[in-house]
């Protein structure tokens, strides 16, 4: 069983910048494909960045370049760094753990509510 507990939501002003955290139990951390989802209110959550295990990402077009997801093997961390936030950046977001050989995010935090407004 893995836990992840995100950190680092908040309210922010547009064109301002957010680091969110996750911490994940577990000793296999390492493995395990991680990713950021977010839930805009009245939309569906959605995949926007994530980072294999040997370190590959991929971000949704709507936050590339603006967005960077790195990880922490050692701390059993991911994190999210966001820049240029725009309101329509608002969201719930979470962090979710996929592991190797299995059905895809398996694993989930309970999220984090970043606002960006002015």
């Amino acid at each position: 069983q893995v836990q992840l507990v995100e950190s680092g939501g908040g309210l922010v002003q547009p064109g301002g910048s957010l680091r969110l955290s996750c911490v994940a139990s577990g000793r296999i951390f390492s493995t395990y494909t991680m990713g950021w989802y977010r839930q805009a209110p009245g939309k569906q959550r959605e995949l926007i960045a994530s980072i294999a295990s040997g370190g590959s990402t991929y971000y949704r077009d709507s936050v590339r370049g603006r967005f960077t997801i790195s990880r922490d093997n050692a701390k059993s961390a991911v994190y999210l760094q966001m820049i240029s936030l725009k309101p329509e950046d608002t969201a719930d977001y979470y962090c979710a753990a996929a592991r190797p050989g299995g059905l895809g995010y398996e694993y989930w935090g309970q999220g984090t509510q970043v606002t960006v407004s002015s």
